[in-house]
């Protein structure tokens, strides 16, 4: 068998590190992609999480006892006095 020539080690080595500078420029292209991704995804969660802060402020201030009560005026309705508050107590079932 004849051995292989300088020149075809040389092609060799070219294709090898032709193919190792392709998966590498891959790679890269990869995780600048991805990276680009998880910033978008950063941004987005920033805004819904303003926006959670935004719907539970809007909450709190919806059912606070001053909005309450006056919406409760509106529809005719009045707070009740201490003689029409009843506490009910449940039966104790679990006596043996």
């Amino acid at each position: 068998m004849r051995r292989p020539r300088g020149r075809l080690w040389v092609v060799l080595w070219l294709v090898f590190v032709l193919g190792i500078l392709f998966w590498v420029v891959a790679r890269q292209t990869s995780s600048v992609m991805a990276a680009a991704e998880l910033d978008s995804l950063r941004v987005e969660r920033s805004d819904l999480e303003a926006q959670r802060t935004e719907l539970i402020r809007r909450v709190r201030q919806a059912g606070s006892r001053n909005v309450l009560g006056e919406r409760a005026e509106q529809m005719g309705l009045r707070s009740a006095v201490d003689s029409e508050i009843v506490i009910l107590a449940a039966p104790d079932t679990l006596q043996r």
